[in-house]
Formats: C-alpha cells, structure tokens, sequence
C-alpha cells in the first residue's frame, strides 16, 4: 500500500500524475462530483441560512465506499482536484464524506500536468480555501433555487407541456436569441448604389494591370447613381493626391476559454461542447495547459520557451516579447492563458485532438511574434466634369510577421460589407491621367444583425459578463436540449439588384441577382423559446435582467475573495424573487401562447397558430365546437410570430394521396416523429430531402420497397395479434412492443427464434416490472 493517496478528477488524469509521482503514491479518480443537493424540498433549508442537504447519489457510492477504503489505509490523503472553484468544491466533498480534516488536508493544485508542475505542487501544498468553496455552493444554490421556483410557475402558467424549465444563465441566453430573430424579423432593407471605377495602368514591367477605385458615397437612389454617372461622361480622370503609410497589425493574445470557443468554431467548425470535450482530454493527456480560464497571462517559463521556438523555426527577426492584460478584470492573473505545455512538440499523435491542439500552438507561438508590416497606398482621383473623387488603395504585405504562423478569425457581425481584401496598386504619380475602363453603380441592400453562431454567443455573453468560462459549454447544450433553441442552417432567397453602368461615354442598366439570407450552422429560437422568454420577461424582469445576471457573477467573485458571506448574498436575492414567484403563481393569467390568423373563407371557423403538446400548430375551429378541430403541424422553419394565412392554409394540403402502389394508396403527411408515407398500413419515414407537399409516387415507392426488404432482414417472428416481434439488432435478438424495446435474457438469446408468444410477454413483464437503472450520465465539469 502506497504511504500517499493522491485524489483527482478523472481517470485519465489519475494515470498520468501516477507515472510521474512513482511508488510511493497511489493516485485515484474520484469521477467528478461525489456529492450534490437532494432532489426534495430543492435539498436546501431555506429558514436556516440556506443550509444545502447534501446526498451522495447512487451511482457515486462504489466510488465513495473505495475511497473511503484507501483513505483509512494511507498515512497521507492529497486533494489535487482542479483549481478553479468547483475543484476546490469537490475537494471539501471529499474531506466532509472522508471524514478528513479540511484544516490539515493538503491540497495542491497545478496549472499543466508536468513532471516540474506536478513536482513544485507537492512540495508547496496549500490548505483548501473556503472562500471559493463557497462562492461555488452559492452559485449551486441560487441556480437550484432559480430552476426549482420557476419551473413549476412555467407548468402551472403555461399550457404546452410539463418539462419545461428555466434557469439564471440558459433563460438569458435564449433572450439574446430571441430578441436577435425578432431584430432580424422586423428588419426592411434598405437599398443603396455603390459606385465603383476599374482604371488600368503599367505595373514596374510595363504591363497593364486593372485597379478600382471607389466612389466618394453611397448614393440613395437610382436617379441619384445616374446623375452621377452622367456627370462623368467625357470626363478625364487624374491623379490628384498620393498618400504611402506604414501599418501593422498585431496578433491576437493567447487562449483563454472563451475565446478558444470562440476560434475553434470559426475555423474548425466545433461546437463550444466538443472543444471542450477534446481540450479536457488534451489537458488530461498533459499536452496543454489547464483549460478553464480567463486569464491571458503567460509564465516566465512559458515566454522562454516560445522565444526558443520562434528564433529556432524562423529567425530573431520574427521574435517579440509582449504582456497581455486582460481587459475583464476580475480574470485571475495567477492563473495561465491556454497554452502547450512542451512548445517544441507542434503537434500530437491523437487524430481527435490534432486539429485543437495544432490551434492553440499556433496561437500561442504567434503572441509572441513580431508584427506583420504593411504599406498602405491611398490615391484620391479627381473627376474633370465635377468636384468630386474616387479613391483608390492598395496594401502591401512588407513583412509577415506572425501573420506566418496565424491570422484570427472573425464573427459575421464583426466584417463590414464594405470590407474587401486589398491588392496592390500600379506605380503612381500625381497628376498622372488615367485611362477608364468602366464605373458601375451597383445596388447593394443593407443587412440585419446576423443571427448568434455558438462562438459569437459566447462572445457575447461574455461581453455582459453573464457566466464564466465554465458555465458556456453546458448553458449553449442546455438551451437546445430543452428545445428552446436549435441551432440550423438556412437557406438563401434569390433577390434580383440592379447595375449602372458608365462604359466608353455611355451608360446602360442591367440586372443581375443574388443569394441572400444564407446562414450555417446559426441558432434560431424556437416557439417555445420565444414564448417562455417573453413570460419571464414579463413576470421576472429581474432575473432576465442582463446587467442584474451579471452582477450576481460580481457577488460570486466577492464572495470568492472573502469580501462577501455567502448565505446573506442568497438572502438579498432570494426575498424579492420568490415574492415575485408567489405573485405571478397567484395573479398571472395562463398562457396560451397563440396569434390570430383569420377565418376560413368557407366555413367561418377560426384559424389559430399556437403551441400543441408536441410543438407550434395551426388549428381551425374551437374544441367547443360540434365539429372537431383540424390541426396542421408548423414546418421547422416556419414560426408561429411570422406565419402568414396563406402558408398556414397550405398546411392542410397533408395528407396527400400519392396515387396506387401495390394495390395499395400510398399517402403522405406529417406526424410526430416528422413526414412519413403511409402504405398498406405501415408506416415509413420520409428521406430528409423528401418534402411532403412535392414529394412524388416514383419517389416514395422506392422508398417503401428498400425499407420493407431492410425490416424483413431484421425480422425473426412476428405476433401480429400482440403486436410483438422478436428482431436482430447490432447488439443481437431483441423483443419489440408497440415503440418499446426489450432484452433478452442471455439464456435466451441463442434460441430466440423459438420464443413463443407467452415466453416473449413475460420478458416484457419482467422488464417492466424491473426496469433497469439509470446510467449515470458522463461526467459534467462545471455545470450550470
């Protein structure tokens, strides 16, 4: 038995540390969190300070029970759980259920793990630090007490469903969605004309090279553009003015967590979850640096080690030393950017994390390069027939810089239409004449506010101040789990502009178009989204508040710091807010969550989009009514604040009738699992390509044939009275009723096909009578 216990976060992690510490340690996981609130009475004591009850949960105790074992065995128990907040929370877990002294403990932390980090912690343990144990239970306890007062007034209010939810960070985040789509919906766009002139002149060889030059403004309108083009007709073109400045552009500072998100998802198309996931994993591996921070600082150690890298690969020239700062001050500076923990290894083995960690390399090595020098040309070109210029510029790259290595991306909202890359300019002399091509006077239509990538919903939320590194990850999977959010891509519409054009003294208009709208990956709010908001908006201003959100992460940091208590924090917030909860249970009406349409023209009756039990619908006529309603179901893209009459009285062109297949109609429609064909009373789903309301009989009944001969393969026996069926499955045999799946038993297995109808009902008997136990879900770091 080891003299040392060493317990840390995850598996991976406890393998590494081992092989470094050597024999006299013993270094075990304890899988994250090993105790958490009960689940009654919100597992907090509201009239006693808000004392939390604490439970270990089922699928924690194997892992309490081995620990606990190997505590009493050891002579020294270490804590090595992360640094940040929740790993000091976990490591006072573990003293309260091992009974271990939080005074005498040790507890050491590190920033990489490395044999010298590693090292240098054990030799410099500290005591656990009750301040950031405490700012982490009262985020812990505020968020249940958000997310258990307000639920139940979403159930009671609001007549959807029952599994709705809110909760302090993810109710806010879908407010920043949410009013971003009614932005983009209330949008007009508005038109402009550009001008743009293509001139030539000689190069340093004497060859002649096209530039543009662009016009003094934007002109309102097409009358506008064309005076203006009129007055150039004839007219000589001169170069009035040359201006040549130096520029340069510096690189962007090292990771931290947001804005590893952030990079990850413009250039690699990650989402916030899977950085995470791969970085966690990068960090256990002992390749980067700790992976939760919000700190763009740099060790001593570090900086001498990139310096190396850079004069090694590309010379003293490409070398600068630089200190970030961070513009959020209350980013711990004790703590390191995201960085490689070895700067000479540029890349790893593992095909998972190869692309992340070559990202964080590159970014690293690049804060310390030199500038890129640039050389801007800008020349001004006086116009003959009036007092007018166009400007023409051109950027030359002198020197690259860290531009060898990296260039950072940017977010939609960040680029300006206007924004072209530049290319260089022809030798030019003031009043040299210039020969013109053509100008044009091109309309171009002003944009909304692009909808929220995950990337630049982090930037965002961080730019409030709402959350912390930690919370981003879970919050952006939380608000689409819950079906408030989903994250899709749309397509463009086709809008025609039109073009002046100026060419040899005469001008001519033609008409070209363009595909507009066109987003990837972006996250729309859903119905309910948008209807949950505007309820809480409405009852619970303070708790949608941003400004309010983020100073509550303030008191956090207050509290974190020793400058706060805790307890009395949580008592400020939790008095006005469960007023306002028993105030919105006693006097809010329900929500019915429904807009108006119209009526049906030949029958008079209502016609309604609202939220269904299984989502946004539109209904014609009332429950009341002696005649049952007709219901539609929305299409994804459609929302029930935007659809028209005519879209939603298209709707119930479903089902159609495809015509005859087999003796048999095939019909199509919509039901709760998506589009399906309906063929001899079975059911097949569409292709996701497939359209119901287009979608043609020699394109379905393929469809039909290759389904029914793939479900014939898995078939074994079929019950028809029962509707039992015994199937093959990836996994082997399996029994299914109705849309539930059953296990066989081992014994069984080999001889499924022999199973006759009583045997099968009393596996399913047995399987419901003894359902199997929850798998405890994966290891959530950090939640919210």
């Amino acid at each position: 038995m080891a003299k040392n216990l060493v317990i840390v976060e995850s598996p991976a992690k406890a393998k590494t540390i081992e092989k470094i510490l050597g024999k006299d340690f013993e270094v075990k996981s304890c899988f994250g969190h090993i105790r958490d609130l009960e689940k009654d009475d919100m597992g907090i004591d509201i009239e006693n300070n808000f004392k939390p009850k604490y439970v270990i949960p089922e699928d924690k105790e194997k892992v309490v029970k081995d620990l606990k074992k190997l505590a009493k065995e050891t002579d020294e128990v270490w804590l090595a759980t992360d640094e940040d907040r929740e790993g000091e929370a976990i490591s006072w877990h573990l003293c309260e259920v091992l009974g271990l002294d939080p005074k005498e403990t040790k507890r050491i932390v590190f920033h990489e793990i490395t044999k010298p980090a590693i090292e240098n912690a054990v030799q410099h343990p500290r005591k656990l630090d009750m301040d950031r144990v405490n700012a982490q239970q009262a985020r812990r306890i505020l968020d249940r007490i958000v997310g258990f007062e307000l639920s139940p007034v979403l159930w009671r209010k609001m007549s959807m469903r029952n599994s709705l939810s809110a909760g302090r960070v993810q109710s806010v985040a879908v407010r920043l969605i949410v009013e971003r789509e009614r932005e983009i919906n209330g949008f007009t766009a508005v038109s402009t004309f550009k001008v743009e002139a293509w001139f030539t002149g000689k190069d340093i060889n004497g060859k002649n090279i096209s530039f543009k030059a662009e016009g003094p403004n934007k002109f309102k309108t097409a009358e506008d553009a064309e005076k203006f083009l009129k007055d150039c007709v004839s007219a000589v073109y001169s170069v009035k003015d040359i201006q040549v400045k130096p520029g340069k552009k510096s690189p962007a500072a090292p990771f931290t967590t947001s804005t590893l998100q952030q990079e990850a998802s413009r250039k690699l198309g990650y989402s916030v979850s899977k950085t995470m996931l791969l970085a966690q994993k990068l960090y256990e591996s002992g390749f980067i640096t700790y992976m939760r921070t919000d700190s763009v600082n740099l060790s001593d150690t570090a900086v001498a080690e990139i310096e190396k890298a850079i004069k090694t690969s590309f010379g003293d020239r490409y070398h600068q030393f630089r200190k970030f700062k961070n513009k959020n001050e209350s980013a711990q500076e004790a703590h390191e950017a995201i960085r490689p923990t070895y700067m000479e290894n540029s890349t790893v083995d593992d095909s998972d994390t190869r692309k992340l960690y070559e990202l964080i390399w590159k970014r690293t090595i690049a804060s310390q390069m030199a500038d890129a020098e640039l050389e801007k040309t800008i020349a001004k070109i006086s116009i003959s027939t009036n007092n007018e210029e166009l400007t023409a510029s051109g950027e030359v790259l002198k020197f690259d810089g860290f531009l060898k290595v990296y260039m950072e991306s940017h977010d939609d909202e960040d680029i300006n239409e206007d924004e072209a890359q530049e290319g260089s300019l022809p030798p030019l002399a003031v009043k040299q004449t210039l020969d013109l091509r053509e100008m044009k006077a091109t309309e171009r239509f002003s944009r909304p506010a692009p909808r929220y990538t995950e990337a630049s919903l982090v930037k965002k939320l961080e730019e409030l101040g709402i959350g912390r590194p930690s919370t981003y990850a879970p919050t952006i999977t939380t608000i689409q789990k819950r079906g408030y959010v989903e994250k899709r891509d749309k397509e463009g519409i086709k809008r025609e502009f039109r073009i002046l054009i100026l060419k040899a003294d005469k001008i001519s208009q033609q008409t070209d178009s363009e595909n507009t709208g066109a987003e990837k990956s972006k996250l729309f709010p859903t119905d309910l989204g948008m209807i949950v908001t505007d309820f809480l908006n409405q009852y619970f201003n303070s708790v949608m508040d941003y400004g309010f959100t983020a100073k509550i992460e303030e008191e956090f940091d207050e509290i974190a710091n020793g400058k706060k208590v805790w307890n009395k924090m949580l008592k400020e917030f939790y008095s006005p807010f469960h007023k306002d909860v028993e105030n919105t249970l006693e006097n809010a009406e329900r929500v019915k969550g429904e807009r108006q349409l119209g009526v049906e023209e030949s029958t008079g009756k209502p016609i309604v989009a609202r939220m269904g039990r299984y989502g946004p619908m539109i209904q014609i006529g009332k429950v009341e009514d002696e005649e049952k309603p007709r219901f539609a179901k929305l299409k994804t893209t459609q929302s029930i604040e935007t659809i028209s009459l005519e879209e939603a009285m298209e709707l119930f062109r479903l089902p159609r009738n495809l015509g005859q297949f087999e003796d048999s109609e095939v019909i199509v429609n919509i039901g709760r699992f998506g589009p399906y064909a309906q063929h001899d009373k079975k059911f097949y789903s569409l292709k996701k390509e497939m359209d119901p309301y287009t979608v043609e009989l020699d394109e379905v009944a393929p469809l039909i044939v290759e389904k029914r001969a793939a479900k014939d393969e898995r078939t074994i026996k079929v019950f028809e009275k029962e509707k039992i069926q015994i199937l093959k499955g990836p996994y082997g045999p399996y029994i299914k009723q109705g849309l539930k799946n059953f296990k066989i038993p081992k014994e069984k297995i080999d001889t499924a096909a022999d199973l006759t109808v009583e045997e099968a009902k009393a596996i399913i008997e047995e399987a419901k009578a003894n359902p199997p136990k929850k798998k405890a879900p994966p290891r959530k770091k950090k939640a919210e």
